[in-house]
């Protein structure tokens, strides 16, 4: 192929309908609002709300170019690799972008509302925010190991910047810099390990990895290139297991979390996670899975190896988190050990369904399927969760759970939203965190994952206490004598905003279908 013949069908791949480019919108739209921010801060100085309004703007704009509307007539539009290989555009992708967008708008909204993003620091904070979700939007979409590096790298950078905008207070700081320094080392050691696959395979483009991984164990390989190749994937696991905060990669959670503002707290317990949980689901499939059923036969000890890895961090985290939350008094603690069981029980459908191909290919696809509908309603949940911390915060002046006593009596109705989502986070019915334990169970029995079905469901027993505990204070406890409990009636800012976050936490319980078959619809393109 001549250069005129490469430039050609590099252009015809950029600019041709439904090519790159068009798959590629959203973010696009991302970027271009970030100029745009930053262009009428200079412009337009006295307009000191424009970073807000051009954020909201902006994201909405991204949904809308993100929607693929082909769905509204029920036609699921085929997987298909863009930008020559490097990201896949497939419903799993516009599912999560779409899941990451609507937090956006959520999570903007609750910024301006809580006030955490002064008048001086508001285009900053916004410009790392959309730098971030960018980042995330490739680590959903990325199909070759340079997109993995660049994706992971572009959304952890900002995140570590956020955690420390409150300049003025030293732990604020401090929860930047172990962020920093803790993300910089677990980087490196997954570029490491990346290297080392990439080396090993001769590849960086994930489908060809495990064409040539089903090739390398079909001949025998070496025992010295196997050692590699685990060591690699071990390596690969601890950047993605920090980014979920998963354990023993958990360490900067809770100080950070304490350290940051609980807006902040929010943006990395949901938007990362769910950036991390993509790309988990992209890693584990993409390395066990061929379409060609006797390369599918051949990776069966890759699928047991990532079950096994997968299986056990889901495990130890899900009961680390659990055990590590009792006896903490900071909420953002709380909800940081919080964020760490959960992110145990969504690493567990990525397991089944790791388990389950090559044996069920449709009970695969459910397996993932639950996790999108996890994920969807864990936006709800902890949003609302962080939402209320923050505003009580700007109340009292403090984040301890003991100051919350005596609340049911001042702030009925945010006691009653504080309930219904701590009760949902635990996983009762008629709470939408049933729904999303349900499914997520449903996959574990059909990959016949007995051990971690048994302990997923102590550890739902575990959490019990602490997730009680928060109730209790705010409804049994004394007021305190030293000074009133805090007052914020539903009929005001904030608490409409903790009603309009409370409301999704019921609703979905009861309208879980629809919700399922979006999940489905979202996992459909998937394992083809």
């Amino acid at each position: 192929m001549n250069f005129s013949d490469l430039l050609h069908s590099a252009m015809h791949d950029l600019l041709a309908p439904g090519a790159s480019l068009s798959a590629f919108r959203p973010e696009l739209t991302l970027c271009a609002t970030i100029l745009v921010i930053l262009l009428a801060k200079m412009a337009l100085p006295r307009w000191t709300t424009s970073a807000f309004w051009l954020t909201l703007l902006g994201i909405a704009a991204a949904l809308w170019f993100a929607y693929p509307w082909s769905w509204a007539s029920d036609a699921i539009p085929p997987a298909h690799s863009i930008f020559t290989g490097v990201l896949v555009s497939d419903s799993f992708s516009v599912f999560l972008r779409l899941l990451l967008l609507l937090f956006a708008i959520l999570f903007t909204t609750f910024t301006q509302v809580s006030g955490v993003a002064s008048q001086d620091d508001m285009t900053e904070f916004y410009v790392l925010m959309l730098g971030a979700l960018v980042g995330m939007c490739l680590m959903i979409s990325a199909n070759h190991i340079l997109m993995v590096a660049m994706g992971v790298e572009l959304a952890s950078v900002p995140c570590y910047v956020l955690a420390g905008t409150q300049r003025q207070q030293p732990r604020s700081s401090e929860a930047s810099l172990k962020y920093a320094v803790f993300g910089a080392g677990a980087a490196g050691i997954m570029l490491y390990g990346l290297s080392l696959l990439v080396g090993v395979l001769g590849t960086a483009h994930l489908p060809t990895m495990s064409t040539r991984l089903a090739m390398l164990i079909q001949s025998g390989g070496g025992l010295d290139r196997g050692l590699v190749l685990v060591l690699g994937g071990l390596m690969l696991m601890v950047g993605v297991g920090f980014k979920l905060s998963a354990f023993p990669f958990h360490f900067w959670a809770p100080d950070v979390f304490e350290g940051a503002t609980a807006e902040v707290a929010a943006f990395l317990s949901i938007a990362s996670k769910a950036a991390a949980l993509g790309l988990l689901v992209r890693l584990a499939l993409g390395f066990s899975f061929h379409p060609d059923p006797a390369m599918l036969a051949v990776l069966a000890p890759v699928r047991h190896y990532i079950v096994v890895l997968v299986g056990m961090l889901a495990v130890v985290t899900c009961t680390f988190g659990n055990l590590a939350a009792y006896g903490q008094n900071n909420m953002k603690r709380l909800l940081a050990y919080s964020t760490i069981a959960h992110a145990g029980y969504m690493m567990m459908p990525v397991a089944a369904a790791v388990a389950l191909v090559g044996v069920d290919m449709g009970e695969a696809r459910a397996a993932v399927a639950s996790l999108c509908v996890y994920l969807a309603i864990y936006l709800f949940m902890n949003l609302a969760a962080f939402a209320i911390v923050a505003f009580l915060r700007n109340e009292l002046g403090s984040e301890d759970l003991r100051e919350y006593a005596g609340m049911v009596r001042r702030s009925p109705g945010l006691t009653v939203c504080m309930a219904v989502v701590m009760f949902s986070l635990l996983g009762l019915p008629p709470l939408s965190g049933f729904v999303a334990k349900w499914f997520i169970f449903l996959s574990l029995i059909s990959a016949k994952l007995w051990i971690v079905l048994a302990i997923g469901a102590l550890n739902t027993l575990l959490s019990l206490f602490y997730y009680l505990r928060v109730v209790k204070v705010m409804t049994l406890s004394a007021e305190p004598l030293h000074r009133p409990a805090p007052t914020i009636p539903l009929v005001s800012m904030a608490g409409s905003y903790c009603m309009v976050l409370t409301v999704p936490v019921v609703l979905l319980f009861f309208f879980a279908g629809g919700l399922l078959n979006w999940a489905r619809a979202a996992a459909s393109t998937l394992l083809y």
